[in-house]
């Protein structure tokens, strides 16, 4: 993994959740632009999927691969369910649901940091 991309994944979920935040203190729903925020990191993401695909095929492998794909698959997936509950709900709470998936999203990045390296 590259630590750069990781740590921009990571300051970007940071950045959507306290915008959610912002929202959920204020009692409104989440608008567009928060969900192309979503879709951001998703594409950030993918990127580093690929990353990560290039690194295990060139001989540079985790000490458990399938543990790490569980990991960034579970990672994929996280936004676009968030972003369709969030899209479907129209209150406070799809922006309280934004939130969690962003701060879920970022812990599971260090966590894949985290089992890169050991």
């Amino acid at each position: 993994m590259v630590l750069p991309l990781v740590l921009l994944v990571v300051a970007a979920c940071a950045v959507l959740a306290g915008w959610a935040l912002v929202f959920v203190v204020r009692d409104r729903a989440v608008i567009l632009r928060q969900l192309w925020g979503a879709a951001v990191i998703e594409a950030l993401v993918l990127v580093q999927a690929v990353v990560l695909g290039v690194l295990g095929a060139t001989g540079t492998a985790p000490s458990d691969p399938v543990l790490l794909w569980g990991y960034l698959v579970t990672t994929l997936v996280i936004l676009p369910v968030a972003a369709l509950w969030a899209f479907a709900e129209r209150s406070r709470w799809s922006s309280v649901v934004l939130v969690v998936a962003a701060l879920t999203v970022a812990f599971l990045e260090m966590r894949m940091w985290q089992i890169w390296n050991a």
